[in-house]
């Protein structure tokens, strides 16, 4: 049996634990915010956070967050997320949506870490991150209005 803290809830899962963690996310919790794509952590689709860092939960072995606190976009709560997440909805950065829980777990790990990113900054840590709608723009554009917003600018 493996115990899990997700988003601040205890699951006990009896799974292999070479399990992907996304599919004990998805599959055994229930949350399905977090995507799967790529299959090989090339996408970010599946971002989500292990004690506040983002990976890729589709190759993280679900025994990696034995003891840690997963949080994934359903739990995205910090002052960051909750600024990236309306500056998407300000900003309709979102076209078929399927990455975007990814990109926005990316870009408030930016924000956690660096609260006034350049354009530089802010292509690194998306990089990850591929939209096949290539909403790019749109996304660099949200991330800095977050930050603002975080910054206390006006719009």
């Amino acid at each position: 049996m493996l115990n899990l803290s997700i988003n601040g809830k205890r699951h006990a899962l009896d799974l292999d634990p070479q399990t992907p963690l996304l599919w004990a996310i998805r599959d055994h919790v229930g949350l399905t915010g977090t995507k799967y794509s790529c299959g090989i952590a090339q996408c970010g689709s599946c971002t989500v956070y292990l004690d506040g860092a983002p990976v890729r939960a589709c190759i993280t072995p679900v025994s990696d967050a034995v003891g840690k606190e997963v949080t994934t976009i359903e739990g995205l709560s910090s002052p960051a997320g909750q600024a990236v997440q309306a500056a998407w909805r300000e900003l309709e950065v979102v076209q078929c949506g399927y990455c975007q829980s990814g990109q926005i777990m990316s870009a408030a790990s930016l924000l956690q870490r660096n609260r006034k990113p350049t354009d530089a900054d802010i292509d690194q840590a998306m990089q990850g991150n591929l939209c096949r709608c290539a909403t790019y723009a749109r996304i660099r554009q949200a991330i800095k209005v977050a930050a603002d917003k975080l910054n206390g600018v006006q719009s």
